[in-house]
C-alpha cells in the first residue's frame, strides 16, 4: 500500500530542517520525499496534510506502569495504547513496580509481557524499555546487581527515587562506569524536602502549604556534579525543576563534565500559581516551580542546557487522587496529549521553535539512552508521527486509552491531536480520518 503525505510540515531535528513537503510511504516504509511529489504508483492513497505536522516518533525517557503489582492505576497494555496515542514509538520504565525491576527475573518477565501483548495486537506498538533499580527494590540502601543487570536487556540504571546515602551514590558511580550503561539520578536532598509538597516562596504562604526549598534541589546537584566530576562516570540528571538547577548544569556543561538533563512537560506549562485550585492532579514530585524557575527551565530547553522533555507518566486510581492536595500521591499522566499541550502553549506562543520541542520530545531522549534517534531515512521503515493542529477534542475518560485519569487538565478542550502513527513499518489511525481530505491515486 502507497500512501502520501501531501503538503506536511516535515520537521527533521536530524537535518535540522523545518519545511513543507510530499512524503511518499510504502507499507510503512518511507520512499520517497520533495517538496512536490507527482508521479505516483497506481493506487495511492493521498491524504491532504495542510495544517498538519509529521516528524520522528517521540521518545519518552521515563515513565511508570502500574504493572506488575497495581494493575488498579495502569496495566502494561494500556501504558503502551496510551503512548502510541500521544506518538511515542520508545517509551522507558522506572523500576518502582512491585517487584521492582532489581533481578533479571522481573527483566525477563516484562520482556515476554511486552511480547505477548505486541503479538495479540493488531496494531503497532511502542517499543518499552526499562531502567533497573540503582538499589535493592529501588529503596536506596543497598546497591542492586548492576553488573549481572547490565547485561540483560535494560536501558540503564535509575532509582526513580532520591538517593540520600551520598556514599552509596560514590559506590554506585564508580562501579556502573565500567558498564557504559545510562544512569538517571533525581537530585533532591529528602531531609530538606521534609514535609513539603509545594515550592517555597509567596505561593506557598498564601496556600497556607509545606513548602520545599530550591535548596532541597541544588544541593543534591552539586553533590552529583562534585561525584561526576571526581569520578569521570556520566550521569543523567532527571526531573530538573528549579532555576538555580539549571544555572549549575549551565555551569558544568560548560566545563564539560559528562552530564545531560531533564525537565518534565508539565514543570515549562505550569507554575506554582496554578496550585490555587488545591487540584491534587498537581501535587507533583518535585513540585511545580515558582514562575521564574518555569522561565528558567523553558529557556533551559530552547538553550540545549536541558537536553529533554520527559513525560513521567505518573497513573493512580481516582480513590488515591481523590483526597486533601498535600495527601495526595505524586504524579500525573500525560502520555496521549504532552505533545498537542506543548505545542499549543510553547510553539504557538513562540517561547520555542517547532524544530527545538520535537528535538527535546524525539532525538535529544534518544541521545540520552545512547541510543540512535529516530530518523526520516529513505527507504528504511517510518518511525513517524502526524500530528493534526485543526483537531480539537476534549480529553475525556471515555477517549483515552490510559486507565487512569489523573490529569489537570480532564475535560478540558485542547487543540492538536495525533491523528497517524508509523512504527516497525506498520502503521496505526489513531483517529477516524476525514474522508473529506482523502483521495486515491490510479483507481
Amino acid at each position: 500500500m502507497h500512501e502520501l503525505l501531501q503538503q506536511v510540515r516535515l520537521l527533521d531535528p536530524l537535518a535540522g530542517t523545518d519545511h513543507i513537503v510530499d512524503l511518499l510511504l510504502e507499507s510503512g516504509v518511507i520512499r520517497a520525499i520533495a517538496s512536490h511529489l507527482s508521479d505516483l504508483p497506481e493506487a495511492t492513497i493521498v491524504y491532504d496534510c495542510r495544517g498538519m505536522v509529521a516528524g520522528p516518533g517521540l521518545v519518552d525517557l521515563y515513565s511508570h506502569s502500574g504493572e506488575p503489582g497495581h494493575e488498579e492505576r495502569e496495566t502494561l497494555e494500556s501504558l503502551m495504547q496510551a503512548a502510541i496515542a500521544g506518538g511515542f514509538t520508545r517509551i522507558h520504565l522506572l523500576p518502582d513496580t512491585q517487584p521492582a525491576i532489581d533481578n533479571l527475573a522481573t527483566v525477563t518477565w516484562l520482556a515476554e509481557r511486552q511480547a505477548a501483548i505486541a503479538q495479540k495486537s493488531l496494531a503497532p506498538l511502542p517499543r518499552v524499555g526499562c531502567w533497573a533499580a540503582l538499589t535493592q527494590a529501588a529503596q536506596g540502601q543497598q546497591m542492586s546487581e548492576i553488573a549481572e543487570l547490565a547485561a540483560a536487556q535494560v536501558v540503564g540504571f535509575a532509582d526513580g527515587y532520591p538517593l540520600g546515602n551520598r556514599l552509596l551514590l560514590q559506590r554506585l558511580l564508580e562501579y556502573a562506569r565500567p558498564l557504559q550503561k545510562p544512569i538517571a539520578l533525581w537530585a533532591c536532598d529528602p531531609d530538606l524536602t521534609g514535609n513539603g509538597v509545594v515550592r517555597e516562596g509567596d505561593t506557598a504562604l498564601l496556600l497556607g502549604l509545606p513548602g520545599i526549598p530550591a535548596i532541597a534541589e541544588t544541593t543534591a546537584i552539586a553533590t552529583i556534579l562534585e561525584c561526576v566530576e571526581a569520578l569521570g562516570t556520566p550521569a543523567h540528571l532527571m526531573r530538573v525543576s528549579t532555576a538555580r538547577g539549571v544555572a549549575l548544569i549551565q555551569a558544568a556543561k560548560a566545563r564539560h563534565l559528562p552530564i545531560t538533563a531533564s525537565t518534565t512537560w508539565m514543570h515549562l506549562l505550569l507554575n506554582s500559581q496554578d496550585l490555587i485550585s488545591y487540584n491534587p492532579n498537581l501535587r507533583l514530585a518535585p513540585p511545580l516551580g515558582n514562575p521564574t524557575d518555569q522561565q528558567a527551565l523553558i529557556a533551559g530547553v530552547a538553550n540545549g542546557v536541558i537536553d529533554a522533555i520527559a513525560i513521567d507518566h505518573t497513573p493512580y486510581t481516582y480513590e488515591e487522587k481523590t483526597v486533601a492536595f498535600a495527601e495526595a500521591p505524586a504524579g500525573a499522566i500525560g502520555l496521549e496529549f504532552a505533545l498537542p499541550l506543548l505545542w499549543q502553549n510553547l510553539v504557538a506562543t513562540g517561547e520555542l521553535s517547532a524544530l527545538t520541542l520535537w528535538n527535546a520530545l524525539s532525538t535529544q531522549p534518544a541521545r540520552c539512552l545512547h541510543q540512535p534517534p529516530p530518523a526520516l531515512a529513505i527507504d528504511h521503515a517510518a518511525e513517524l508521527v502526524l500530528l493534526d493542529l485543526r483537531k480539537s477534542w476534549e480529553i475525556h475518560p471515555a477517549l483515552l486509552r490510559s486507565q487512569a485519569h489523573n490529569t489537570p487538565w480532564l475535560y478540558r478542550k485542547i487543540e492538536g491531536q495525533v491523528t497517524k502513527v508509523w512504527t516497525n513499518a506498520r502503521r496505526i489511525e489513531m483517529n477516524p480520518i476525514d474522508q473529506s481530505i482523502c483521495a486515491s491515486r490510479g483507481q
